[in-house]
C-alpha cells in the first residue's frame, strides 16, 4: 500500500494504534486530602532504612523482611560525605552503591521516599555534610552562602542525574523527594537556600517529581522549613498528640490557607482514606504525612539504651491510620554507625552518638524481627492486606568465643607507618580541617620548654579539645582531655621532654545548630599558663595502612612498657566452616577501635557504656583462612587481652572498675 492510501485510511479511522498504557503518576490530591498514584487514592506505610548503615550483603534480607511486614515503601538518606570524600572525588562503589540499592527496592516492591539532602541529621557525622567544607573556614552551612551553594550544586549535579530515572513518573519506584531536612531547626532560616535549592531541584529532576520538606510539630520549626512549592509534612514520636501534630502541619501547607469554621467541622467528608476529623476545617486540604514516627531513639556514650514500648508504638500507629494518614517509621531497621560514621548533639554539652545504631527499632541491628516489629505487622493488616508468606527468620548468629590478642606496638613507635609523609611543622597547632583530615586521629608533638620539678597544669582553654585528647610524656600516659569534661592534667618534666597528644574525632554535630564542628587543638596548650609551640602534626592515615595489610603482614614490633595509653594490639581467629554474624565483647577493655579484616567495625567504650559490644556482620569474616583482629587501644588494655565473641548484644549497660575481670 503507498504512502497516499494509508493516510486514507487513518483518516477514515480503518487502522488504529496500538492501545498505550496510561502514564504513571503520583500526586496530591487537595481535594480529597489524599495522595494519586495513577489516578487512584493510595497511602504509603513506610519505614526507614539507611544503606550506609547496612552491609551490603545484608540489603536484600533487611528490605525483604520490611516487605513482609506491611510497608509499602521505604524511606531512604542519602548521606552526601559518604559518597563525596574528597572534592570532584565520587565513590558510588559496593556498600555506597546508591544507585543498586533503589534498584534492589523496585525489585521487591516497595516504593522509595529519597531524602537526599544535602544536609540529612540522621545523628550521621556532620549531618551528611562533607568535612571538607570546613576548609572554608568561615563558610556558613546551610545557608545561601556562595562557597557553600557552589559545593551543593556540584553534588547535586552528580546526584540527582542518577535519580531521575529511578522517579516513578519515568518508570521507577521513587514516589517523592525531599528537599533538605528540619530545616526550621537550624538558625539559619535563609529562605533564599531553600528557594535555591527548590530551583536546583526542579531543574535536574523535572517539574513532576513531588518534592516535599519533614519539620517538627513546632510553629517556629514550621515557619523556617517551609516554602511555597514544596509539601511541608511533620514528624512527630509516640508520645505525641496526633490531632495537633497533623493541625501544625495543615496550617502552614501552602496550597490553601485553612479557612475554619465555628460549629461546622469535616462531617461527612472522608477523603480518600481516612474517616477520622481533625477538627472545624473547611476547604483544601493536603494529605496528613508523618515522615518520621519514632518507634525508638537514638543512644549517646555515658547514656542509657533507649527503649520506647510496643504497645505504645502500635497505638500511635493506629491512631494515625485511622485518620488515614500516611506515616513513615523512624527507623524500621537502624543498623550500625560503622567506622567513623556517627555524629552528635549538642545539648548543653556535646553528646557523641555511639556506634550501635539499633534505635530500639522493629528490626534489631542485626536484622532480627523484634516484638515491636509484630506489633506493627498486627496494625498494619488491620488496614491493608499483608504479603503471603512467612517472615524471614533471625539471620544465625555464632559464639566465637575467646580470642587472645597480643600487643603489637605501641602507637608513639609506629607513627612512620602511619603517616609516611612526615609530620607537619608549625608554631602553633591546626586543625583537622586546616590539614586536611576529616576522621579518625591526629597526633600533636612537642616538648617542655624548661623544667618543671613540681607538678604544673598542663591546660587547654575552654573547648579547646574536640574531641578527645590522650597526653603521653615520654611516652608515659598521663590521662585524657575532653571536650566539655577534664580540660587540665598536672605534669613533671624535664626541659625537652617529649609531650604528645592524640587527639580523638568523635563525631561532627549533626543536628540543632550545626556550627561549625572543628576537631582537633582548636587552641593552644598550656604548661603552667605558658602557651607551648613548635607543634610536630602528624595527621594519622591508620585505616590506609590496615587496608593495605599492617600490622599483620609486617615484621611483629616488641614494646616492653607498660599497658597505658594508645597501642595497637592483633589476634586472629578461625571460623568453623560458615561465618555467622556475631558480637565481640571487651572485657576489661577501656576505649578505642576494632577493625576485622581491614574493615573498621567502629569504636568500643564499655567505660562509658551503654554499648559493650559491636556487632560483626558475616560478610566481614573470611572461611578457610585467619580472621585479622587489629585494635587500637586508647587508654588501658587489660593485662591479658582478649576479646569475647557473642552471640547476642550487650546494649544497655555500664561497666564498673570492679568488674574489669577476664569474663
Amino acid at each position: 500500500m503507498g504512502l497516499p492510501g494509508l493516510a486514507l485510511l487513518l483518516a477514515a479511522g480503518l487502522l488504529h494504534a496500538q492501545p498505550t498504557a496510561p502514564p504513571r503518576s503520583f500526586q496530591l490530591d487537595y481535594e480529597q486530602d489524599c495522595f494519586r498514584k495513577d489516578g487512584a487514592p493510595f497511602r504509603y506505610i513506610s519505614g526507614s532504612i539507611h544503606y550506609a548503615r547496612v552491609p551490603r550483603p545484608a540489603w536484600r534480607d533487611r528490605l525483604l523482611k520490611m516487605y513482609m511486614s506491611g510497608l509499602n515503601a521505604v524511606q531512604v538518606y542519602v548521606p552526601w560525605n559518604y559518597h563525596e570524600p574528597l572534592p570532584g572525588v565520587y565513590d558510588f562503589a559496593g556498600d555506597r552503591d546508591v544507585e543498586a540499592f533503589l534498584d534492589l527496592t523496585a525489585e521487591l516492591g516497595l516504593l522509595v521516599i529519597l531524602r537526599p539532602g544535602p544536609y540529612i541529621c540522621a545523628e550521621w557525622e556532620m549531618g551528611g555534610l562533607p568535612a571538607w567544607l570546613l576548609w572554608k573556614s568561615d563558610i556558613v552551612l546551610r545557608s545561601s552562602d556562595p562557597a557553600f551553594l557552589a559545593a551543593v550544586d556540584s553534588w547535586l549535579h552528580v546526584l540527582l542525574p542518577k535519580i531521575k530515572p529511578r522517579l516513578y513518573q519515568h518508570g521507577g519506584n521513587i514516589i517523592s523527594v525531599q528537599v533538605e531536612n528540619e530545616y526550621g531547626s537550624y538558625y539559619a532560616c535563609d529562605y533564599d537556600y531553600l528557594r535555591h535549592l527548590l530551583g536546583s531541584f526542579r531543574a535536574l529532576l523535572g517539574g513532576e517529581a513531588l518534592l516535599f520538606t519533614t519539620d517538627g510539630a513546632q510553629a517556629e520549626e514550621l515557619r523556617c522549613g517551609t516554602l511555597q512549592g514544596l509539601y511541608a509534612t511533620v514528624d512527630f514520636g509516640p508520645d505525641s498528640n496526633v490531632t495537633e501534630a497533623f493541625g501544625a502541619q495543615r496550617s502552614v501547607e501552602p496550597r490553601g490557607p485553612l479557612v475554619r469554621h465555628r460549629g461546622r467541622g469535616r462531617a461527612g467528608r472522608l477523603g480518600c482514606l481516612g474517616s477520622g476529623s481533625l477538627g472545624d476545617v473547611t476547604g483544601p486540604l493536603p494529605p496528613q504525612v508523618n515522615s518520621e514516627y519514632y518507634t525508638g531513639w537514638l543512644d549517646y556514650w555515658g547514656g542509657a539504651h533507649a527503649s520506647t514500648s510496643a504497645a505504645q508504638v502500635a497505638r500511635g500507629l493506629t491512631d494515625m491510620l485511622r485518620l488515614g494518614a500516611n506515616v513513615n517509621m523512624y527507623m524500621f531497621h537502624g543498623g550500625t554507625n560503622f567506622a567513623y560514621w556517627s555524629g552528635a548533639d549538642l545539648k548543653a554539652q556535646y553528646k557523641p552518638v555511639t556506634t550501635s545504631y539499633d534505635y530500639d527499632a522493629p528490626l534489631s541491628e542485626a536484622g532480627d524481627p523484634t516484638e515491636k516489629l509484630f506489633a506493627i505487622r498486627t496494625v498494619i493488616s488491620k488496614f491493608q492486606p499483608l504479603p503471603v508468606g512467612p517472615m524471614p527468620p533471625a539471620t544465625p548468629k555464632y559464639a566465637y568465643g575467646r580470642v587472645d590478642l597480643r600487643k603489637y606496638a605501641d602507637l608513639l613507635d609506629v607513627l612512620d607507618v602511619l603517616t609516611p609523609s612526615g609530620p607537619i611543622l608549625s608554631q602553633f597547632p591546626l586543625t583537622f580541617e586546616a590539614i586536611k583530615q576529616a576522621h579518625g586521629f591526629v597526633l600533636y608533638h612537642t616538648q617542655l620548654p624548661r623544667d618543671v620539678p613540681a607538678p604544673a597544669p598542663l591546660s587547654a582553654p575552654p573547648h579547646g579539645v574536640c574531641d578527645r585528647g590522650y597526653v603521653m610524656l615520654q611516652k608515659e600516659y598521663q590521662g585524657t582531655l575532653e571536650r566539655d569534661g577534664q580540660t587540665t592534667l598536672r605534669v613533671t618534666g624535664r626541659a625537652g621532654d617529649a609531650l604528645d597528644v592524640l587527639l580523638e574525632n568523635m563525631g561532627r554535630l549533626s543536628f540543632g545548630a550545626n556550627f561549625s564542628d572543628f576537631k582537633g587543638l582548636l587552641g593552644n596548650l598550656s604548661l603552667d599558663s605558658s602557651p607551648l609551640s613548635n607543634w610536630l602534626i602528624y595527621p594519622l592515615a591508620i585505616d590506609a595502612a590496615i587496608q593495605q595489610g599492617w600490622p599483620h603482614a609486617a615484621l611483629p614490633q616488641s614494646s616492653g612498657r607498660g599497658r597505658s595509653g594508645p597501642a595497637f594490639y592483633t589476634g586472629t581467629f578461625e571460623t568453623p566452616g560458615i561465618a555467622w554474624d556475631t558480637f565481640v565483647k571487651f572485657p576489661g577493655w577501656s576505649k578505642g577501635q576494632l577493625w576485622i579484616n581491614g574493615f573498621n567495625l567502629g569504636r568500643y567504650w564499655p567505660r562509658r557504656g551503654p554499648q559493650q559490644t559491636l556487632f560483626v556482620p558475616g560478610s566481614v569474616l573470611r572461611v578457610g583462612c585467619p580472621n585479622n583482629i587489629t585494635v587500637l587501644e586508647l587508654e588501658g588494655a587489660p593485662a591479658t587481652p582478649f576479646l569475647l565473641f557473642l552471640d547476642q548484644p550487650l546494649l544497655n549497660r555500664t561497666l564498673s572498675p570492679s568488674t574489669w575481670t577476664a569474663e
